[in-house]
This record gives C-alpha cells, structure tokens and sequence, in this order.
C-alpha cells in the first residue's frame, strides 16, 4: 500500500521533525493538530491542520479535534472495498494511508508529586486511542506508528518502495494495541485505587498487568513444559528483569526462579548499595556494592551457602563450604564484580547460573572455557 497522506499527533515529538521530513521528501502530505503542526510548521515544513482539513474547529480546550468522520472514514475505508471507495468519493475523504500518534503523558503525569485527580482527568487520551486503534484495525490498508523507534524503519520501506509491506504493517497493529492496551490499564489502576473525592486506596479494586516477553525458554518447569519470561514495561531498578545474558544456552524457567532468589538474597547483604545484575552463563551490568564480598549459593530456590568475605573469592569458598553437595548444579550469586581466581573456583564444579554486577575479562574467558 502506498503512502500518499499522513496523520501526525504526537506528545513525544523525538525525532518527529527528521521523520516527517523524510516522509515529506517522499511526496507524503502531512496532517497534523495542535502543537505537533506548530512544531512541524516552524521547521518549514508544509503541514494541514486537521482543524483545516476537516472545516471543523478544534474545541472544549482541545478535548474535540480529530473526532470527525472525514480522519476516521479516511483511516477506516478499506480501500478493496468498492462501497467503501464510493462513499469515501461521495463524501470527498481521501485517505489517510499513516498514522503517527502517541498519547498524552497519563503515567508520566500521574508519576508526579501531588498529582490530583482532576489533573489525571485531564491527561487521558482521547482522539489519539480511537485513532489508533482504527488505524491498527484496518492495518492491511494502513500503517501506525506509536513509537518514535519505528521512524527510521518506516521511512526506510516509504523511501523504498513508497508505501509499506503488510509484514510491517500487521507488526506495527501488534505494537499499536499493545501501545493502547497498556494505556488503559494505566488508567483502571489509577482510577479503580481512588473513590470520587480522590482518597487513595491502598490497592486498586482492580488491577490490571501488562508485560513484555524478553524471550522464550529451554522449557519450563519439566522439560515436557514451556515456558517464557516476561517482564514490566519499566521494571524496578536492580531486578532480574534488568539482566543481560553473556555467555551459556537459553535460561529455564527454574534457572530463572532459582537466579532470582539468590540475586535477591544477595543483594539483601547489601542494602545500601546501587544493585543491578550480571551473569555468566547469563548476566547483565550496571552498577557496583559496598566493600564487603558476599556470594549465595541456591539450589531449588533455597539457600544452601550464605557467606561474606574480604573478597569474593574468600565469600565463595565459605559459602560452599556449607553445603558442597547442593552447591553442585545450583545457581551462584555475587554482589561485586567477579575475579579470575574466584572464576577459576567455580569452575571446579558444575554450575547452572552465575549473577553478578561485572565480570573481569580474565572471568569471562574462563567461563567461556569452561562452558
């Protein structure tokens, strides 16, 4: 489907102006609303208001702008359809063959300190959903796109081929619902955990979760299961969620639950400290912990070595000392950064999992061996 006309609404304007100069280079008209179209308009580039295009002005404070049957029947009309075509012509709407759109900034704003309920109002999204999702339903006609990231492959394929494959079309619907159905789980969160004065509950009466798979693993927990690991859009800081596997074959459910409970514990040895995560046979980087060396040994989810050292070597043999046995095919957690030496003693034995803020390049080395 080629693209000939686009629609561009956006409160993250990152990377708009690059993005809409490509398309217009490309011969694409560009609608736009509001403050997008100033943006865009004092870059030089040639955009119409919606509020132009439809020959109805935006009102109630901008709560009322692109909620009219000329951009909704121009995202919606099938184009294979012949009484959609007529009546598309019948009413003069052309079709809008792009939709760029974001929402308002309902988490970031209720984020704030005291943030009330009213402002909260404010900030839910209207005109930018139902566009979305009409343009995500009818995606074998048009593209959306939600994330500032998909600019630069968008405007490739348009550059290529002036329009865009169904393959990117039907990628870019998934992320569109997705997009949407996390936005209103934001809001049922927020609203369900208040009454009409705004009091806060402790828990919302309902509670919705929305989550990103990070990829599949080796099985679940039986080899006979499967199994995969999601995590929250923006998981906690110093989670296991954060990791950033570096050596070793795909994670297991159980590798995963047993990681989790040593890298947990350990970090409780040091309360104070900055925590983030790194494994060996998996592991991801950030951050660093107080002086004291401590290392965890689990072995289906429960600790069988807890020790603290004067370094990680020295935490590591006092923790297997507890019980060698068990330590045998578990999973190891470090709080500071892993040497060679303590690399080259964990290597004597057969180890599921390593986690640890870093790595020296010797370590890695003799892991990588001794995998």
């Amino acid at each position: 489907m080629k693209v000939a006309q686009a629609l561009l609404s956006v409160s993250d304007k990152t990377g708009l102006v690059d993005f809409a100069r490509g398309l217009a280079a490309c011969g694409v008209r560009l609608l736009s609303t509001g403050g997008t179209a100033r943006v865009l308009g004092d870059a030089g580039l040639a955009v119409t208001e919606v509020a132009d295009y439809t020959g109805f002005p935006e009102m109630l404070d901008g709560r009322v702008k692109t909620l009219h049957p000329k951009v909704h029947a121009g995202i919606l009309g099938r184009r294979d359809v012949p009484e959609h075509a007529s009546a598309m012509q019948a009413h003069d709407i052309p079709g809008i063959d792009l939709v760029v759109v974001n929402l308002y900034p309902f988490r970031e704003t209720i984020a704030k300190a005291g943030c009330t309920l009213d402002k909260a109002i404010e900030n839910i999204d209207i005109g930018g959903p139902a566009m979305v999702r009409s343009a995500a339903k009818n995606y074998a006609h048009v593209g959306i796109v939600v994330d500032p990231v998909d600019y630069e492959a968008v405007l490739a394929e348009v550059r290529a081929s002036g329009g865009l494959t169904d393959r990117m079309r039907f990628r870019l619907a998934q992320k569109a619902f997705s997009h949407t159905a996390a936005y209103d789980a934001a809001i049922s969160n927020y609203l369900t955990a208040r009454d009409a004065d705004g009091n806060v509950s402790e828990f919302p009466a309902q509670f919705n979760i929305t989550a990103i798979k990070l990829g599949d693993l080796r099985y679940g927990e039986n080899p006979h299961q499967g199994a995969a690991f999601y995590r929250d859009p923006k998981p906690a800081p110093g989670t296991l969620a954060g990791y950033r596997q570096r050596q070793g074959k795909e994670m297991s459910y159980n590798n995963i639950a047993d990681a989790d409970a040593a890298w947990e514990c350990v970090k409780t040895l040091a309360p104070d400290a900055e925590h983030s995560i790194v494994g060996t046979a998996r592991f991801a980087g950030l951050g660093g912990f107080g002086a004291a060396s401590a290392c965890v040994i689990v072995k289906h989810a429960n600790p069988c070595g807890v020790a603290l050292g004067d370094s990680p070597l020295a935490a590591y043999r006092s923790a297997l000392a507890t019980d060698p046995t068990s330590a045998f095919g578990g999973i190891i957690a470090f709080n500071g950064v892993v040497d060679a030496a303590t690399a080259e003693a964990i290597a004597q034995i057969f180890v599921e999992v390593v986690v640890a803020p870093g790595y020296s390049d010797a370590a890695l080395a003799l892991f990588a061996k001794k995998a």
